[in-house]
């Protein structure tokens, strides 16, 4: 497995490019479509913790188990949201996928499937990781309903595992993806971005 560093991964609708502390005005922005900070289970900043936001991320980079990006909608050059591999442990070659939102006017459209199309093929394809996870509050139904649509096996549950940002316990939903699933998984994922939005993201 390489090190993940910095790159900017592209498709015609979407970049993802390395976070940085010049994207807290636009990431506060995109937060605001929806004012997704106050949903419970997830764990987008609010605009007084964007910038603490963005120097944990950048910390888990400089220390190696993280590498952030923003999600960019290249037609109007907005900032949209933000993603990361994080939990990257070279040595058994894997790494998560997670932090991930976008604006609510992004939500149900093409753009997690762009994303990860584009954050898998990078791990499996350039970065020659062997699984690929992700996690999620067990109460945060559509985003587990978004990993399993992306062709993720459901693991199992951590009972009792982390923290909310109100102070209570949750239970973490797990989901992985093995290097030889990903081939048919990858021709999913570009069938679902060709079909009519209304049948591929329903």
């Amino acid at each position: 497995m390489r090190k993940p560093e910095p790159v900017t991964l592209q498709s015609p609708r979407l970049r993802l490019e390395p976070l940085a502390t010049d994207h807290a005005t636009a990431l506060q922005a995109a937060a605001r479509d929806g004012e997704l900070w106050n949903l419970r289970v997830t764990s987008v900043p609010a605009p007084a913790d964007t910038g603490a936001y963005i120097e944990a991320a950048l910390q888990g980079q400089a220390d190696g188990h993280m590498l952030p990006f923003a999600v960019v909608d290249v037609a109007s050059g907005r900032v949209i949201g933000s993603s990361r591999y994080h939990d990257i442990v070279p040595a058994v070659e894997r790494l998560e996928i997670g932090h991930t939102w976008y604006g609510r006017s992004w939500q149900r459209s093409h753009v997690n499937t762009t994303a990860k199309l584009l954050l898998l093929t990078h791990a499996f394809e350039v970065l020659g990781v062997q699984l690929v996870g992700w996690r999620t509050d067990n109460y945060n139904l559509a985003s587990q309903r978004a990993i399993e649509r992306l062709g993720a096996r459901r693991d199992g549950v951590l009972r009792h595992h982390a923290l909310r940002r109100d102070g209570s316990v949750r239970d973490t939903v797990m989901y992985s993806l093995a290097a030889g699933e990903w081939p048919e998984v990858k021709a999913h994922l570009q069938d679902q971005l060709v079909r009519p939005r209304g049948e591929a993201f329903k």
